[in-house]
């Protein structure tokens, strides 16, 4: 009798729903996901053993070396895993495991929370307008000198961001003077990395510690022209790649976004190695040192016919009144259908007297009331007479200190980073909902970009075809809203370009007008391709030089009475705002 082919019936059914699923990938790291394809194998090979007859000894065999190639696989993965320094999923609740700080300013509340519309959970930032202290301490602490670290975890701004931090700090040993309970922004840290908006800040900070083997301080160094931070409700993954070569790679959404090297003056402020020379502290400006270029010509002199009194502007004595003008006519009269009120009293509110309106007979004429001649400007007016400039012979140039040998300076063929031993989340955020998820630290980009594909793509994937259903529901069509995503992510980009650095503020307040203004969408982009083809030109053309202004002081009594009335403008404002409240108008004779 042959022998029969025996495998559990309802673990084929489960391996076929799990495999089949779209969100195996989700659910499931890859050694559980490989055993279930391992599983679907074998009742696959009964299926087709017990149909076509196949012995149970032959399948056995078949069985055995797929196995085998499995295995292979499932070693490689555990591998894969074992490269993961740290991994903070939160599918547990943080409590007992993270520590949350004891310190008065920090008493937002952090709660264990799903992500909004999927069953994956997150550390959660549940209040508005408050600062927010947690940190994981690590069994051992990670070096940073030695190979590849990458630093990666992930965020999501559910009721968007203002102005608040998410970024992670990873912190040095407590030897450095620290403690858990008592986390604060001032517990020095090694790294500090992460998304900040607020204002004109818009940036993905990358900024680290470094000490000064001269001196023994230690310097905050921050990454120039970091990537900004996208401006959505959707879950995204930020991952900083650390290479031995003093390489940095910042990426967001798993797409480089930035990359930069240590030891390079232009990546960080201030750079990492010190200038080899500093201006000399005790060096002085000789008192004889001329830095004027231009000095008025000593022996210019004055013309004889130069009229500084002469005024700028002098009656036109060519002007004739024009034909039809009204001489007797006022430019405004009273308005005949105003009538006084009947409840009116004179006693309490004044003699009563009708508003002004313009006259009508005005319009028709060149003009009404007391002709006067124009002024136009004088011909013989030259202002007051200065010498003019001359070549300075004394000009020495701008005096600077001399350069002495710096005593701080060093040189390092990489950065001597403090290892990271525990990972901190200080932040001062006026949004809540900001979730904070799949914190890891590897030894591999290889494996950040596994766990992004896991762990985030997924969810994002979702949450990215939910915002698209929702703006086309939104619009009434599918192309406009996603339109306008487009164009503000691409202004986005064209901020970060580095020779446009002074600008970026300016150019950021154009784009989040837009955005909370969508349909000023075309208008932002005039805005800014104005701006980005104005510094272009400036920048290859110069700017034109400004032309000299000539101040005229005209001192009139109404002027000087403007001038008196200053202080009371915000009163004047109220009072205008109130009678345009009023029911009706009143007007009162000034005695």
């Amino acid at each position: 009798m042959r022998a029969t082919w025996q495998y559990p019936i309802g673990r084929c059914h489960v391996a076929r729903n799990i495999i089949g699923g779209n969100r195996a990938r989700y659910l499931f790291r890859s050694q559980t996901h490989t055993s279930f394809q391992f599983t679907l194998r074998v009742c696959q090979l009964r299926e087709m053993g017990e149909r076509k007859g196949i012995p149970m000894a032959l399948g056995l065999l078949v069985m055995l070396l797929f196995f085998i190639a499995s295995s292979s696989h499932l070693v490689r993965a555990s591998d894969d895993n074992d490269d993961a320094i740290f991994y903070e999923s939160f599918d547990e609740d943080f409590d007992g495991r993270w520590i949350v700080s004891d310190k008065d300013d920090y008493k937002g509340v952090w709660k264990h929370s799903k992500s909004d519309g999927h069953d994956d959970y997150g550390l959660l930032v549940s209040e508005q307008a408050r600062k927010y202290a947690i940190v994981k301490e690590l069994d051992v602490p990670v070096s940073l000198k030695d190979g590849t670290v990458v630093l990666q975890f992930e965020t999501r701004f559910q009721n968007g961001l203002e102005c608040g931090g998410a970024y992670i700090k990873y912190l040095q040993p407590q030897e450095s003077g620290w403690k858990p309970k008592e986390f604060d922004n001032g517990s020095p840290y090694s790294i500090m990395f992460g998304p900040d908006k607020c204002g004109a800040t818009n940036k993905v900070h990358f900024i680290f510690r470094h000490k000064n083997p001269k001196n023994g301080e230690y310097v905050e160094h921050h990454l120039k022209y970091p990537p900004s931070v996208p401006s959505d409700k959707l879950s995204h993954v930020y991952t900083a790649i650390l290479k031995p070569d003093n390489e940095l790679q910042i990426l967001i959404d798993g797409e480089e976004k930035k990359k930069s090297n240590f030891l390079s003056s232009e990546d960080f402020d201030p750079a990492l190695i010190p200038s080899k020379t500093i201006p000399d502290p005790d060096d002085t400006k000789p008192e004889d040192w001329d830095e004027r270029a231009k000095i008025p010509d000593p022996s210019a002199v004055k013309p004889d016919d130069w009229d500084e009194d002469a005024p700028m502007e002098i009656l036109d004595e060519e002007a004739e009144k024009p034909e039809g003008w009204l001489d007797d006519e006022p430019e405004e009269i009273d308005d005949p259908e105003s009538t006084k009120p009947e409840d009116w009293d004179d006693e309490e509110d004044g003699e009563w007297e009708a508003p002004k309106i313009d006259n009508p007979k005005c319009e028709a004429a060149p003009g009404c009331g007391e002709w006067k001649r124009p002024m136009k400007r004088n011909p013989d007016y030259k202002g007051k007479w200065s010498a003019p400039y001359i070549d300075n012979p004394s000009y020495k140039g701008i005096w600077k200190p001399r350069e002495i040998p710096n005593p701080d300076y060093f040189e390092l063929s990489k950065p001597d980073f403090e290892p990271i031993a525990a990972i901190g989340i200080e932040i001062w955020t006026m949004q809540d909902g900001i979730l904070f998820d799949n914190i890891l630290i590897a030894n591999d980009d290889k494996i950040a970009e596994s766990y992004r594909e896991t762990t985030w793509k997924p969810k994002f994937t979702v949450e990215k075809e939910k915002q698209k259903a929702e703006e086309a529901a939104a619009t009434g069509s599918d192309g406009i809203a996603g339109f306008q995503k487009k164009v503000f992510d691409l202004l986005y980009k064209v901020a970060d370009i580095p020779f446009l650095g002074n600008h970026k503020d300016k150019i950021y307040d154009l784009i989040e007008k837009g955005e909370k203004q969508p349909n000023l969408t075309i208008g932002i982009i005039v805005a800014v391709v104005v701006v980005f083809v104005t510094i272009f030109f400036r920048l290859i053309f110069g700017g034109k030089k400004p032309k000299p202004v000539v101040k005229v002081e005209k001192k009139t009594e109404s002027a000087e009475a403007s001038n008196n009335s200053n202080g009371g403008e915000n009163e004047d404002n109220n009072e205008k705002e109130e009678a345009s409240n009023a029911p009706r108008r009143r007007t009162r004779r000034e005695n």
